[in-house]
């Protein structure tokens, strides 16, 4: 029997490698050793009148976060990324390059907005920060080399405690990003209660109607509806679960390039919420 491309794993969450384990979780310290750094990791200043914007998606009224200028030495955290070894990422189906992070940034993001999280998402005090991933990310991939799979609208995991922290890095005009709503179903956000259900709803679709073309989803189809577009300016960190529908909107002529400098450059923190062991919760 053929398998499904929906039995695959959704675009982000694909063999991710185990969780950085933080031995000050509520600090959100990242100890995991960068291979091979070669630049001196950056300092960085976190904007002190952050002033978070609270937008609610959707008809489920999902809260998403937008913080503008979150960091006040931006060009220094630039400086880093051009010099990084972008790398392909084979262990997931994003289409383009990614680099790791500094610590530093990681350390100094997280420690500014846990408590905003904690407070927003209305997280229960047993459950501690756990970072999952931290890239920089230039997307690369020309339209017509798409898999199936790439052309849709997705999501990280079906966890409703993991999220993405997205920090658009380079300069205007670029994509933004959309939140959709599948159609045949209506769902917005995929957990394990709705997750097989979305899955078959989907193929049933697509067996009927044919995969999308070789191409970015943009906006509304027949499958898709996009109800929610973030647009991308430089310093702009957006936050919000990832399990919800989303995709990059982008730009081919404006987005596509391996280059730091001039492409569609992001931050890309992802962080899941997890118990706290037994020992510490009980305190």
């Amino acid at each position: 029997m053929q398998q499904s491309f929906w039995q695959q794993t959704s675009t982000d969450a694909a063999a991710r490698p185990a969780a950085v384990e933080s031995p000050l979780a509520e600090r959100a310290l990242v100890e995991a050793p960068l291979a091979e750094p070669p630049l001196v990791e950056p300092g960085v200043r976190i904007n002190p009148r952050l002033k978070p914007e609270l937008v609610l998606l959707g008809q489920q009224q999902t809260p998403l976060i937008v913080i503008d200028d979150l960091v006040e030495n931006l060009p220094q955290l630039l400086a880093y990324a051009a010099v990084q070894n972008f790398q392909q990422d084979r262990d997931s189906y994003y289409p383009g390059v990614r680099a790791l992070l500094p610590r530093t940034y990681v350390k100094a993001v997280l420690d500014a907005l846990y408590p905003l999280l904690y407070q927003q998402y209305q997280l229960a005090a047993n459950l501690r920060l756990t970072p999952k991933d931290i890239y920089f990310s230039l997307i690369n991939q020309k339209p017509e080399t798409l898999l199936p799979l790439q052309r849709l609208p997705h999501f990280d995991t079906p966890s409703n405690y993991y999220f993405a922290l997205l920090h658009y890095l380079a300069p205007e005009p670029h994509g933004g990003t959309g939140f959709f709503r599948h159609l045949p179903t209506g769902y917005e956000r995929i957990d394990a209660a709705n997750q097989q259900h979305y899955f078959a709803s989907a193929q049933q679709y697509l067996d009927k109607q044919g995969v999308p073309a070789a191409a970015y989803c943009d906006g509304t189809d027949g499958h898709y509806q996009l109800y929610q577009a973030v647009p991308y300016r430089q310093n702009r960190l957006v936050i919000y679960p990832g399990n919800l529908l989303h995709s990059s909107l982008v730009k081919p002529e404006l987005d596509i390039s391996s280059d730091a400098s001039s492409g569609r450059l992001t931050a890309n923190i992802f962080i899941e919420f997890v118990p706290r062991p037994a020992k510490f919760a009980a305190k």
